[in-house]
């Protein structure tokens, strides 16, 4: 049974203000704002979402502004299964070879009030169609009832389910309550073998914030003192700009270190953060700040 450490909560908030009150000079400035970008997964998850939709979110992630066609492609475009293959194809067809990945939400997304047969289902399907990355989500219910090796077998099958595939296991912090629930949920998501762990689906308030984000990165960063194995973070919702996320980075890079600072290990999952990103690297280049409404929307 995968037990925790109880979390400090008034630390946890002390040192997210230590770290949140760093500055960074232009130069390391600039090449933070580079690999945030390369860290973003890409994502639209409406349900109007349309194959010309998903296209154009491609097109977006090899290049992401036109104008400055040496900045770094994004990690990955997130999308339903169903729009996996049509991701898949457009990559390879716009930039053959490219490294960006596919990402599939799955398990009944984003509730996974699904029976365990379905959602092992549509895992397999969405890997069938291309899929690199699932995302899936835990059973809450199950995890604030205390059925924690419930939980932690359902994700041990999802694993399997994934084949080839990295399986990123979201946790959606903001109904857990407590600190001490991310932590157990974390350790727990980690030990049943998940090579992310995420913060939220984006669909409820609150979703990722730096005391949770800290949190979980304190539990990879003590499984990696334990085995020796990496295991990555994706904070997702909420974070929409460049700001923000350069504080992740640091919170980042002060809690697991330098290694940690790729896209192989951290991810940011957003749709409205790539623009303030852009907009923040044309005003470093150029001087002048562009109205969001000045790149495309994704």
């Amino acid at each position: 049974m995968t037990t925790s450490p109880p979390v400090d909560q008034l630390g946890i908030e002390e040192r997210i203000a230590r770290l949140g009150s760093r500055t960074i000079k232009k130069e390391s400035k600039l090449e933070a704002l580079k690999l945030a970008l390369s860290m973003i997964d890409l994502t639209t998850l409406d349900s109007k979402d349309t194959p010309g939709k998903v296209r154009q979110l491609c097109a977006k992630a090899i290049r992401p502004y036109e104008a400055m066609p040496d900045l770094p492609s994004v990690a990955a475009v997130c999308v339903y299964p169903n729009l996996v293959r049509v991701a898949k194809k457009a990559l390879q067809t716009m930039a053959p070879g490219c490294r960006i990945n596919v990402a599939a939400v799955a398990t009944a997304f984003p509730s996974g009030m699904s029976s365990l047969k379905f959602r092992l289902e549509e895992t397999r399907w969405a890997v069938q169609e291309g899929a690199d990355e699932i995302d899936m989500v835990i059973s809450r219910g199950k995890f604030l009832a205390g059925e924690h090796e419930a939980v932690a077998d359902e994700i041990r099958a999802v694993k399997e389910a994934c084949g080839e595939a990295h399986l990123k296991v979201i946790l959606e912090t903001g109904e857990l309550g407590t600190l001490d629930n991310v932590r157990l949920a974390s350790d727990l998501a980690i030990d049943a073998g998940a090579d992310f762990i995420k913060t939220s689906t984006g669909k409820i308030q609150p979703a990722a914030t730096l005391p949770v984000t800290l949190v979980m990165l304190q539990a990879i960063r003590d499984h990696y003192y334990r085995t020796g194995k990496r295991v990555g973070m994706k904070p997702a919702g909420g974070i929409a700009t460049a700001k923000l996320a350069l504080q992740y980075l640091v919170v980042v890079k002060e809690t697991l270190g330098q290694a940690w600072l790729q896209p192989d290990l951290f991810r940011f999952g957003a749709s409205a953060l790539a623009n303030d990103i852009l907009r923040q690297l044309v005003k470093e280049r150029t001087g002048v700040y562009q109205s969001l409404d000045y790149f495309t929307k994704d």
